[in-house]
């Protein structure tokens, strides 16, 4: 899925993708099931809830319409009053409006995967770490099974025959499924690299997700400040497009931006005490919108299919934000797609 190298992750809401997207319809699911898993497994996670920041009569609008379409989905939202913004948050700034979303929290993302992994090899699977998939073969378009061919870290080559091939290979899953489909099936993979700021000092420091209010047709939702399960905050991420998608780089040239758009809801920020952290990658369909706004504004929905013609054959592409909140759904689907 989305490639980053964070112990945090946002458990999202689902608010921003539409009345009839998968993206929706699996984050509110998937969102239900997370809370419940980490809940009955003791794995880490704040429902810390998020505000959604106005400066302007324009956001302001935006954000009357963002209400009115989660009550529409069931999902709560609330306009707060100043006063009480300025109680619960002082050093954040919001000129205009603030939307909270008491839904939204954070889970421990390394401590989710370990418990997946475990879950996983506890019911007999076997996970190959470190080998790559050099090529795979649909026999007789899948019904005789894919033969995979690998390549393990020590260069010992190997292959398998297996009759279901769930392609869910995050940035690498357009490149496997061109492999497979025939040309005119083809998808052009799009990478979106998104670097992440630390922030070295006790103060400001908000106990709630803070996002300004989304840019139109932007691929991202803005520079917004994120924590982990200790409190200590970072910002991020933005959006820069890359050709490759293993350039974790980070970019000195984001800084400043950055800092500009932070201080915008969080004017008391040190800006000498934020830094360049890390960076992530997020594999998409399109420089589209991650906003849905309707008919032309490029949004790109999750692509989760049986392949016509290829028997046993999943595809997973263009599996981004909100992925993880939505992967025990996305698991639910592939397994409705394949047994029922």
């Amino acid at each position: 899925m989305v490639q980053w190298g964070l112990r945090r992750a946002v458990i999202h809401a689902g608010i921003y993708y539409g009345p009839s997207s998968l993206k929706t319809e699996l984050c509110l699911k998937g969102k239900r099931m997370m809370y419940d898993l980490c809940e009955k497994q003791g794995i880490p996670y704040r429902n810390c809830g998020k505000w959604i920041l106005a400066q302007d009569e324009q956001q302001h609008q935006q954000l009357e319409k963002t209400h009115e379409f989660t009550k529409s989905i069931g999902v709560p939202t609330q306009f707060i009053s100043p006063a009480e913004a300025r109680n619960r948050e002082p050093d954040v700034l919001a000129r205009n409006a603030v939307l909270e979303s008491p839904t939204t929290g954070i889970v421990d993302s390394h401590t989710y995967m370990a418990y997946l992994e475990s879950d996983f090899q506890s019911r007999g699977g076997v996970l190959a770490c470190y080998t790559k998939v050099d090529a795979i073969e649909p026999l007789s378009f899948g019904e005789h099974g894919y033969k995979i061919e690998t390549t393990s870290a020590s260069g010992e080559s190997s292959s398998i025959t297996a009759e279901t091939l769930i392609n869910s290979a995050g940035l690498a899953a357009i490149p496997l499924s061109n492999s497979i489909l025939p040309s005119d099936r083809h998808m052009k993979p799009y990478y979106a690299k998104g670097s992440y700021y630390s922030y070295a000092s006790a103060h400001p420091r908000p106990k709630t997700l803070i996002y300004p209010a989304p840019t139109t047709g932007a691929a991202g939702l803005g520079t917004h400040l994120t924590m982990d399960m200790t409190g200590a905050i970072r910002f991020g991420p933005d959006v820069e497009w890359v050709d490759d998608p293993n350039d974790l780089s980070v970019n000195e040239e984001r800084l400043s931006p950055a800092l500009d758009e932070i201080k915008t809801y969080l004017p008391t920020i040190q800006r000498e005490k934020v830094m360049l952290d890390y960076a992530g990658v997020r594999p998409k369909l399109g420089k589209g919108s991650a906003v849905a706004r309707g008919k032309g504004d490029g949004f790109s929905d999750f692509y989760i299919k049986k392949e016509e013609g290829f028997e046993g054959f999943i595809n997973l592409l263009g599996i981004e934000s909100p992925g993880l909140t939505s992967s025990l759904a996305i698991a639910d689907t592939v397994d409705g797609l394949l047994y029922t």
